[in-house]
């Protein structure tokens, strides 16, 4: 196990403290990160708090993840040590039901692993966050960030803006279209 440093809620009402747990082994497909930039999302406010009443506890937020690739498993071929990498929402994933197959991971209903707040592949181990010193990752779901772009400019891009992104690219929206952004009040 791989001993890690973070800021964990203890219940819905503490301030994020100083935190100390342990993250598995890289497997053949995983990557270790050194975290250096996380964003903060108003989700992860709304789980520190148990807004939605599933926040297990501690819980360490954090899905806007960016990192350097310190190891790397036996199989893996996107990524390399020393390579920048970011992580989202989800960290795993069944990958063989029809969302998986289609690329929509995000909608896995069989074991889609969340960043944090869920249980890994295992069923017990609750996951934990960004905001910590290390995470362990499938390659799958780390992207290779280019090393000419700002790694803490990258983090908030890996949550609000692919929501922003992901439905412009899917209606190819592109030159010549208009789009209307709504605020809807509540």
């Amino acid at each position: 196990m791989i001993p890690v440093r973070g800021y964990a809620a203890q219940d819905a009402r503490s301030p994020l403290t100083p935190f100390q747990f342990e993250r598995r082994e890289p497997g053949p497909l995983d990557v270790q990160l050194e975290v250096l930039y996380c964003g903060v999302c108003h989700t992860d406010l709304h789980m520190a708090h148990n807004d939605w009443g599933v926040s297990p506890y501690p819980l360490v937020p954090g899905h806007e993840i960016v990192g350097r690739v310190v190891r790397v498993g036996r199989d893996v071929t996107k990524l390399k040590v020393g390579d920048l990498a970011g992580v989202g929402t989800m960290v795993d994933s069944c990958r063989t039901c029809a969302d998986c197959t289609d690329g929509l991971e995000v909608y896995c209903k069989v074991s889609g692993v969340l960043t944090y707040g869920g249980r890994e592949k295992d069923g017990k181990t609750v996951t934990q966050g960004g905001y910590s010193d290390t995470l362990v990752v499938d390659e799958h779901f780390a992207l290779k960030v280019p090393a000419n772009l700002d790694p803490a400019a990258v983090a908030p891009l890996l949550c609000a803006g692919i929501t922003t992104y992901s439905p412009l690219r899917h209606w190819k929206i592109g030159p010549g279209h208009r789009v209307q952004v709504r605020r809807d009040l509540q």
